[in-house]
């Protein structure tokens, strides 16, 4: 099992960028598919942005694509969200998870493992 740990949430205005980081340990990172899923008050989490093993393959929600990046460092164990142009609606909890049972350039739609979360405000 890997533990995760999310930083780099807060309170932003809209318009605004945050840069969400999770750093990974306990098992070799690059083992690991990555992903960000996120929550919002009374709504069911979603899965927002994935990355492979290779960092090649990627996955957006329509709802991020274009403002939102996923990359991952794995010499420093870590997996990160870029998040640009921000909106009110971008307002919730945000989870890092893995999956590492994937094959190499398999981007994750379930994961295994998760984060303890961070939290995104983003004020109109």
């Amino acid at each position: 099992q890997v533990q995760l740990v999310e930083s780099g949430g807060g309170l932003v205005q809209a318009g605004g960028s945050l840069r969400l980081s999770c750093a990974a340990s306990g098992r070799t990172f690059s083992h690991y598919a990555m992903g960000w899923v996120r929550q919002a008050p009374g709504k069911d989490r979603e899965r927002i942005a994935a990355i492979s093993r290779s960092g090649v393959n990627v996955f957006y929600r329509d709802s991020v694509e274009g403002r939102f990046t996923i990359s991952r460092d794995d010499a420093k164990s870590t997996v990160y969200l870029q998040m640009n142009s921000m909106k009110p609606e971008d307002t919730a909890v945000y989870y890092c998870a893995s999956n590492g049972f994937l094959r190499f350039e398999t981007v994750p739609e379930t994961f295994r493992d998760w984060g303890q979360g961070t939290q995104v405000t983003v004020s109109a």
